[in-house]
C-alpha cells in the first residue's frame, strides 16, 4: 500500500484521462528512458536535477514524479517540491510497475514536437473530441489553433503547428474510422473505456448511429455547442466538460440506465 508520499499505479490510472489528474512528470535519466522510450498518458519529461524549476508553475496544484523504479529519483524530487509548498508523490514502483500492470503508454517518438495543433475552424465533433483527447492523455497544455480551411496546411507550416482532422494529414479520417481513432491508433492509446468513447464518436462524426445508440445524442449536442458559440475556443472550453462526462460514463457508467418513477415499467 502507497505511504502518504507516494501513489501506486492503479490510482493514478483512475485519475489519468480526468480533470483531478496531477501534473505529471517523466524525470527518468537519459539511459532509463533509452530503455523503454514511452510515456505515461499525460506525462512530461524533465531532469530530475532540476525538478526546482518546476516548482513556481505548480502552485496550488498536484504533481507526482515518475522515475524507473519510484525510489531515490522520484522520491527524491517529490521531497524537493514539497518544500516549495507543491502536493507531490512519487509513483510507487515507477514506469516498471506502471507497465507490469499493461497500463497505457505513449511511444515518445510519435509526440509532436510543437505543443500548437491547427485545424478547420467552426468545430462540430472529431475537432473537439481530438483536442479533448490530446489535453487529457497526451500534452495538458497543448493549444488548438482554428481557421478557414484553406489556410490550415500554410498555418501548420509558418507556426509550426500539428494539423488534424484535415485531408492529406497523418491524424485524419482512415478509412471507415475518423481522426479520433487515429490518435488513439498513433498514440497506443487504446483501452476499454476509449475504444467504447471512440465508437460513439465515430458514430457520431461519421453519420452512422447505428454504431452506438448514443451517438445520434453526441451528434445533437455537439451541433447545439456549435450554434451556442461563435468563439470556436469557447466552444472547446465548453466541448471539454461533456467530453469530461462521456469518458467517466464509457469508463464506469455505461451499464447504467434510467428507470423513473419506479413504477413507470409496471
Amino acid at each position: 500500500m502507497p505511504g502518504f508520499s507516494s501513489i501506486s499505479p492503479s490510482q493514478l490510472a483512475r485519475l489519468v484521462g480526468t480533470p483531478d489528474c496531477p501534473v505529471l512528470i517523466d524525470i527518468r535519466t537519459e539511459s532509463d528512458f533509452s530503455a523503454d522510450p514511452r510515456l505515461i498518458p499525460g506525462a512530461f519529461r524533465h531532469a530530475f536535477d532540476r525538478i526546482e524549476e518546476l516548482a513556481g508553475g505548480l502552485t496550488g496544484k498536484r504533481a507526482v514524479a515518475i522515475c524507473q523504479k519510484g525510489q531515490k529519483l522520484s522520491e527524491g524530487a517529490a521531497a524537493l517540491l514539497r518544500c516549495h509548498g507543491v502536493a507531490a508523490e512519487s509513483l510507487e514502483g515507477g514506469v516498471l510497475a506502471w507497465a507490469a500492470e499493461g497500463l497505457p503508454m505513449l511511444p515518445a517518438a510519435t509526440l509532436p514536437g510543437s505543443r500548437l495543433w491547427v485545424t478547420r475552424h467552426r468545430p462540430k465533433i472529431d475537432r473537439i473530441a481530438c483536442p479533448w483527447l490530446i489535453r487529457r492523455f497526451v500534452d495538458a497544455q497543448a493549444r488548438f489553433l482554428f481557421v478557414a480551411p484553406s489556410e490550415v496546411a500554410a498555418v501548420a507550416d509558418r507556426f509550426g503547428a500539428t494539423p488534424y482532422d484535415v485531408e492529406g494529414v497523418p491524424f485524419s479520417h482512415r478509412g471507415e474510422l475518423c481522426s479520433f481513432d487515429a490518435l488513439l491508433d498513433d498514440f497506443c492509446l487504446h483501452t476499454e473505456a476509449l475504444d467504447r468513447l471512440a465508437l460513439v464518436v465515430r458514430g457520431a462524426d461519421t453519420d452512422r448511429h447505428d454504431l452506438a445508440p448514443q451517438a445520434a445524442g453526441l451528434l445533437a449536442i455537439s451541433v447545439g455547442l456549435s450554434r451556442q458559440y461563435r468563439d470556436d475556443l469557447a466552444q472547446l472550453e465548453a466541448g471539454m466538460a461533456v467530453y469530461d462526462a462521456l469518458y467517466r460514463w464509457a469508463r464506469d457508467g455505461y451499464e447504467e440506465g434510467h428507470d423513473w418513477p419506479a413504477t413507470r415499467r409496471a
